[in-house]
């Protein structure tokens, strides 16, 4: 079979691949995949953080809902979809935010 030379690769299964081959960098990214998981759940407008979470916090059940109206509400927020979108991300370019992700995971 012939095989076509279609040059560097710039994306692979949807990480960019970038390159400084003077400073001899190579930085994967999933920023497009990450804007459109945030416009996915309305949090397209939010401040970045360096850190998600401080050493130490934790989550409990003091910070669940109480209300009714609360927790229909919040039956209302995809979070099991949010978690499953979030994995890929983790596994392959994201690993600094896997302390946070398992922490809100578990609520």
């Amino acid at each position: 079979f012939e095989i076509k030379d279609m040059g560097e690769a710039a994306y692979i299964l949807g990480v960019k691949i970038n390159r400084d081959r003077l400073r001899r960098i190579l930085t994967l990214s999933h920023e497009p995949y990450i804007k459109k998981i945030l416009e996915r759940f309305h949090m397209a407008d939010c401040k970045p953080m360096d850190t998600p979470i401080s050493k130490g916090q934790t989550l409990s059940l003091e910070m669940c809902p109480k209300t009714p109206q609360e927790r229909e509400r919040m039956q209302r927020v995809p979070y099991s979809n949010a978690i499953g979108s979030l994995i890929y991300v983790i596994m392959c370019t994201k690993p600094n935010i896997y302390y946070a992700f398992g922490l809100v995971s578990r609520y």
